[in-house]
Parts: C-alpha cells; sequence; structure tokens
C-alpha cells in the first residue's frame, strides 16, 4: 500500500491527462467499432457521417477553448474575469447560430449527404451550444494546468456518449442515425461536468481594455482560420466520399478512416500540452524550440510505429475492429495512415506558430485545405485515388512548414 501511494505521488498531473486522453481516444474507437459491427456498412455511413460533424464541431470549438488556454496564462485579476465573461458570451450566441443552421437547413443535408432521415441533423443541433461553453471550460482548465478536471470533462463526455447511443440504438426502433444524433447531443451536457460558472454573466457588458480586445480579436480570428483549415484537410474526404459514392463504399472509407486516424487523435495529446508549455516559457523569457523538438519526436516516433504497424498488418486489424464487411480497404489502410501522420506532424509546427503569434503557417495550411478540396473533386475515380491525393498534399504541407520553421530560424 505504501508504494502504491508513493507510486500515485509520484505521477504528474499532465501523465494523468495523457492517460486519460488515450483512455477517450480508446472509448471513442470502441463508440465506432461498436456502431460498425452493429449497424453493418450502409447504415454505418449515416452514423460515421454525424461522427464527422462531430469533429468538425470540435475544431470549431477548440477556437475557443486555445483562446481560452493563452489568455488563461496570460491575463489575471479583473481582466481574466472580463475575457472569461466575454468569451462564455460569444461561445453562448456562436453555438446558437450554429444549431440554427443544423436545424432549419436539416432537409438540405439530408439531400446533400444522402441520408436516410433530417432527424438526425436536428438532435445533433440541439446540442451544438453546450459544445461551446464547454470548450470554454477545458480552455480555462487547460490555461491553469488543472489537468485532473480537464481529463474529467473529456471521461464524462466520452463515457456518456457510448453508453447513451448504444442504449437508443439497441432498444429503441427508430432510425439508428437519429439515435447516434441524441447521444451525441446528450453527451454535451456531461462534458460540462465539472463546470464552474461563479461570476459569469451574459448579460453584462464586456469589461475587457481595448488594447486587449484587440489582441485577443486578432489571436481568435487567426486560430478560428486555422481550425476552418483542420476542418476541411481532416474532414473533407469523408464529406465527400459521401457525397460521391454509394452508400456502402461511403461506409467502408469511413472505417478505413476510423482506423488511418489513429495517429492524429494520440498526437492531439501533446498538443494540448504543448501550447500552454510554449505560452508559459514565452512569457519568461526562455527558450521554447526544445519544446517543438521534443513533441515533433514523440509524434514522429508514433506515427512510423503505425504506418508500418498498417502496412504489415492491415487484414488483421480490420478484422479485429470492424469485422470481415470491411476487409476490401485493407490495401489502402497504411496509405491512408501515411496522410494522417504527415498532417500530424505538420500541425504540430502550426500550433507551435500559433501559440507564439506567427500566423503565416495558418494561411499555408488554408491554401493547402482548399487545395485538398479541388484535388479530391477533380479526382474521385477510386477510393485509392482519394487517398493517395491527400498524401500528395500532406507532403506539400508538411515540407511547407519545414520551410517557414527554417527560415525563421536564419532570419
Amino acid at each position: 500500500m505504501t508504494s502504491f501511494k508513493y507510486l500515485l505521488k509520484k505521477i504528474s498531473p499532465e501523465q494523468v491527462f495523457m492517460g486519460s486522453i488515450l483512455l477517450v481516444n480508446g472509448g471513442n474507437y470502441l463508440y465506432n467499432i461498436l456502431l460498425g459491427r452493429i449497424l453493418g456498412p450502409e447504415a454505418y455511413a449515416d452514423a460515421a457521417l454525424l461522427v464527422t460533424l462531430l469533429l468538425v464541431l470540435s475544431f470549431l470549438g477548440m477556437t475557443f477553448q486555445l483562446a481560452t488556454t493563452k489568455f488563461a496564462v496570460i491575463f489575471t485579476g479583473t481582466d481574466w474575469e472580463n475575457f472569461r465573461n466575454r468569451t462564455y458570451k460569444q461561445a453562448l450566441v456562436a453555438g446558437l447560430l450554429v444549431a440554427s443552421v443544423f436545424v432549419y437547413f436539416a432537409k438540405d443535408l439530408q439531400g446533400i449527404f444522402q441520408t436516410k432521415s433530417p432527424y438526425m441533423f436536428i438532435a445533433l443541433g440541439f446540442g451544438i451550444p453546450l459544445y461551446f461553453v464547454m470548450s470554454v471550460n477545458r480552455g480555462t482548465y487547460q490555461g491553469h494546468q488543472n489537468f485532473n478536471f480537464l481529463s474529467l470533462s473529456y471521461q464524462t463526455e466520452m463515457w456518456s456518449r457510448l453508453l447513451i447511443t448504444l442504449g437508443f440504438v439497441l432498444f429503441c426502433p427508430w432510425d439508428p442515425a437519429l439515435s447516434v444524433g441524441i447521444g451525441i447531443a446528450f453527451s454535451f451536457l456531461f462534458g460540462l461536468v465539472p463546470s464552474n460558472f461563479k461570476n459569469i454573466s451574459i448579460a453584462k457588458p464586456s469589461g475587457l481594455r481595448k488594447n486587449l480586445v484587440r489582441r485577443v480579436n486578432r489571436f481568435f480570428i487567426l486560430t478560428l482560420g486555422y481550425e476552418i483549415t483542420q476542418i476541411i484537410i481532416n474532414n473533407s474526404d469523408i464529406l465527400m466520399v459521401k457525397h460521391y459514392f454509394e452508400s456502402s463504399e461511403a461506409g467502408l472509407y469511413a472505417s478505413l478512416a476510423l482506423i488511418g486516424r489513429v495517429v492524429y487523435f494520440v498526437a492531439w495529446i501533446f498538443v494540448m500540452l504543448l501550447l500552454p508549455e510554449v505560452v508559459q516559457r514565452e512569457k519568461k523569457g526562455e527558450s521554447t524550440t526544445p519544446v517543438l523538438f521534443r513533441y515533433v519526436g514523440y509524434i514522429s516516433l508514433l506515427a512510423l510505429s503505425i504506418v508500418l504497424g498498417c502496412y504489415l498488418f492491415p487484414e488483421l486489424i480490420i478484422q479485429l475492429m470492424f469485422g470481415e464487411a470491411y476487409l476490401s480497404m485493407a490495401d489502402l489502410l497504411w496509405e491512408y495512415a501515411l496522410a494522417t501522420a504527415l498532417f500530424a506532424i505538420g500541425n504540430i509546427f502550426t500550433y507551435y506558430f500559433l501559440s507564439l503569434d506567427r500566423y503565416v503557417p495558418v494561411v499555408i495550411s488554408g491554401l493547402l485545405g482548399l487545395s485538398q478540396i479541388a484535388a479530391i473533386r477533380l479526382f474521385h475515380a477510386s477510393l485509392e485515388q482519394v487517398v493517395q491525393v491527400q498524401i500528395m498534399i500532406m507532403l506539400l504541407l508538411l515540407g511547407s512548414q519545414l520551410m517557414f520553421f527554417i527560415l525563421r530560424k536564419r532570419s
């Protein structure tokens, strides 16, 4: 017992957070695997579309989370309180606007993505304001490096989504995609645990000083631009495949994307740790380059291991995760994993520069994200061609980020 207590004392909050996010990623994979096995490729295509839209929301919410993280480190006292109050208000307004789009255009979305029902989009829409508010909560915990509360928020969201969704899918007779939408929406409510809304008033005018408002707005707008770029790069392929291909093929591709993106989801742990550490070091006048090199090294090693595993054992991996119905994607698994690995490494460079208020990499990512959409629109004769297009774009993205880093160091 004494040795166990000693071990617990030796575990840092950062290590607890890393373990927690690994568990969350594992739970999210279990969620998708169970849906894929229960529903089959065709019905899973609609469910996977909602999961993709959830990822889109996560990138939009990340704008609020990263801005809150950065200024939780920089601001103190009244400035911090005014900033937090202002950000909660903006998050709620943005959430209501996005939710109204989902609800109002539900039938149009049904036509674009060839889904069975529009109600899946309506169910998801009702939870969106909660997601944006939850993102501000998480940014507060991340910036103050309260990794225990941050971990708990991710855990409550993931487990509630898994249990509620499976309950509706297994025991309710309606369209499975509607069950998925309801499960996702309810999980946002549970993700608000823990919360601290003390002294928050959305009706109160912003008291943030004008010079600070300009600084916050600049970071917020550019971060939003980069998160939109992330949405384009990370999700446009699934959305476009859902549009251009039959439901069965779209479902197969969704399973491929889920497995191949494991490196990105794990790499996200390091992004969460990188940003507050870089901002703290810059605030103290210390070198930030060692932090970048450390996390790039971690992710590169991780990426190499996953791509190699996908190359050597593709059929085994797909068989274990989704079953025989999805085995036709085996040959493409390592290629998709390679595209994601390149993106994950380039992503670390971009977030590093973003935390230092260097915005050229954001512009580069935006241009290449639009290039990916244009390339898939032109070259989608097969799923293999869609994957190969992404590899080429991600090579260009990583190369451009490395070039910017080298030029910055030389200057």
